[in-house]
């Protein structure tokens, strides 16, 4: 009788544990999918960190991607800069009137640009239109093997692909977020000064008081630093992608997705960061 109900007990016991690992290995496996594109994506940038100082430096690559990152996306970064700033300026003046104090509509939204808008809708700006080119060149170039024809050359395919692209952006994403301010700035002028009628020196003058150069170098530097994070992230998926003319579209979205959250989190760790309490 034991050995009947033991027999009985196991089938059962099998199920149970084997209901218990497939939950494990539901929950486990998008943590570990996530460990696993962040350490890809770290073991790429470093070894493009290598590459860029070895020879020999690709300028003719790093120009031709400046071109394209830079002056094609100058003019929709200024566009978006200039309605972000008529926007927030409309919003923060409805705010103000309640306390018939208009006239710090000019130094808070020039602070707000130079610290948080101007960085990171620039990086968005740049990861929607030049990041998801670059993912899809990459993956292109990976599914018709002309990665690998690169490779077969004796040419490294980070050094020619990769370091040129994170090169360019870096440096060049800090101008645009530059532009961008500038334009929301533009666009703040045009709302305060042109159709509220506030008075003009009153708003250059807040706009001395609140903005400092600390808060010009917070742009720069989050900037710079969104840029090497959204170039890494967005070649990364190009470079790896697999599954043909599907897997290139799937490597693009999820190097835009990517790139956005990872742009807000990196956001929050170089404010906390740089801000001094």
């Amino acid at each position: 009788m034991a050995d009947a109900s033991q027999n009985a007990e196991t089938p059962k016991s099998r199920n149970a544990l084997a209901s218990v690992l497939a939950i494990v290995d539901y929950v486990l496996d998008p943590v570990l999918d996530i460990l696993d594109d962040l350490g890809a994506t770290v073991l790429l940038f470093g070894r493009t960190m290598v590459w860029l100082f070895r020879p020999p430096f690709r300028i003719a690559q790093v120009l031709i991607a400046v071109e394209f990152i830079g002056t094609g996306s100058l003019f929709i970064a200024g566009l978006v800069g200039l309605f972000t700033g008529m926007a927030f300026t409309v919003s923060t003046i409805l705010g103000f009137r309640q306390f018939s104090a208009e006239g710090m509509v000019g130094g808070v939204v020039a602070l707000a640009l130079a610290r948080e808008l101007a960085p990171v809708l620039a990086a968005v700006v740049v990861t929607a239109r030049a990041g998801s080119t670059m993912a899809s060149e990459l993956g292109t170039m990976r599914v018709t093997e002309q990665i690998d024809a690169i490779t077969t050359m004796g040419v490294s395919p980070i050094q020619y692909l990769v370091v040129p692209r994170v090169l360019a952006t870096t440096l060049v994403l800090p101008l645009l977020a530059l532009v961008f301010g500038l334009a929301g700035m533009f666009g703040c002028w045009l709302v305060a000064v042109v159709w509220q009628a506030i008075d003009p020196g009153i708003f250059f003058d807040r706009v001395q008081a609140f903005v400092k150069f600390a808060d010009i170098r917070m742009l720069l530097v989050k900037s710079a630093i969104f840029g090497g994070l959204v170039s890494t992230i967005c070649c990364k998926k190009g470079f790896f992608a697999s599954g043909g003319a599907r897997g290139v579209g799937e490597a693009t979205a999820k190097a835009v997705v990517s790139s956005i959250v990872a742009i807000f989190a990196a956001d929050y760790i170089a404010t906390t960061l740089m801000t001094e309490i």
